[in-house]
């Protein structure tokens, strides 16, 4: 086992999620439901899962895309998704300026 990649990806992903929407999701369903074990093991398992595809899918596209290509796609997907974010959120944001001024 590679000790150094696993810290890496486990110091990643910590900071990535923390106060994402994932954590927001399992905080509203605890804070709704009252029950933290199962929703923590189903959004454990579901992060498990989503990461396991997340590894084999970059396992078996790096044997056909270099690197630099992947770094390309991922920044440009998450800059699309971003502007979606704030297309659709912006009108919301407009309306509590302008209430605010």
């Amino acid at each position: 086992m590679d000790w150094k990649l696993f810290f890496i990806a486990f110091v990643t992903l910590f900071i990535a999620e923390l106060g994402d929407k994932t954590q927001l999701s399992v905080f509203t369903l605890v804070s709704q439901h009252q029950k933290p074990l199962p929703i923590f093991l189903g959004a454990s398992f579901a992060l498990v899962l989503v990461t396991l595809i997340g590894a084999l899918f970059g396992e078996y596209a790096a044997k056909y895309i270099p690197a630099d290509y992947m770094r390309l796609a991922a920044g440009l997907l998450f800059l699309l998704i971003g502007l979606f974010v704030l297309k659709d959120a912006l009108p919301a944001i407009l309306k509590q300026w302008i209430n605010f001024l």
